[in-house]
């Protein structure tokens, strides 16, 4: 052991080995059960799985575990296979994912610039053959609108066409139910109306009885009359 120049008190020991075989042997065994009583102590106090293996340089075995030293190995085997297999498919995952960001990116500016040229846009980089792609996609486009118009449009027409059937269905059953409540009315009507008729026939006809037989009466008596005189 050696102390630097200039240290106070105990001085601090250089890291390197020991060259001398008894203090190193001496060094080995203090320092591995200061060790070891460390270990014991965290697993104590933190409730930690600890598992130390140290071989001195005869190569002896000395170990400490609060469980089972080789339950410890296999759970750290898994630890590190677990995290090594996490990072490789993190890492193929953002790989995978940026080349998809970059392919859609490059689809919507190529959309962009299709669309611009469709509004008629962005054509001065096209040359004759693109040009002519181009208005044949517009006429196609314009041939399927003017179909969907039409077939809409037949649509509509079939559903007025239907409507107006219904309507007239509905019109003539309401025009039924006037004219039978119409009908209805008057019957109700008629009785009255023939009463009043009788009543009114009958008062005539009784005043005229009644001065035919007044007047039968007096020229009765007048020619009686008469023939006495």
């Amino acid at each position: 052991m050696q102390k630097r120049e200039g240290d106070m008190g105990r001085g601090k020991i250089e890291i390197k080995r020991i060259e001398n075989t008894t203090n190193r042997q001496v060094t080995f065994c203090k320092r591995r059960n200061g060790l070891l009583k460390k270990a014991y102590e965290l697993s104590v106090l933190c409730d930690a799985e600890v598992a130390l293996i140290v071989f001195s340089s005869r190569g002896r075995l000395y170990e400490f575990s609060n469980s089972s030293i080789k339950s410890t190995i296999e759970r750290y085997k898994k630890a590190s296979a677990d995290s090594s297999n996490t990072t490789s498919i993190i890492e193929a995952n953002a790989h995978y994912y940026q080349h998809e960001a970059t392919k859609l990116r490059q689809q919507i500016q190529n959309l962009q610039i299709a669309n611009r040229q469709l509004m008629g846009d962005s054509l001065s980089s096209l040359t004759v053959k693109e040009l002519k792609q181009l208005e044949n996609r517009l006429e196609r486009g314009l041939t399927r609108i003017r179909s969907k118009k039409q077939e809409i449009m037949f649509a509509e027409i079939e559903y007025m066409q239907k409507r107006e059937v219904e309507l007239q269905k509905e019109n003539m059953y309401l025009r039924a139910k006037i004219a039978e409540n119409e009908n209805a009315q008057q019957t109700s009507m008629v009785p009255a109306q023939e009463f009043d008729a009788i009543q009114t026939f009958d008062s005539r006809n009784y005043f005229q009885m009644n001065m035919l037989e007044g007047g039968a009466a007096y020229s009765h008596a007048d020619q009686t009359a008469l023939h006495l005189g």
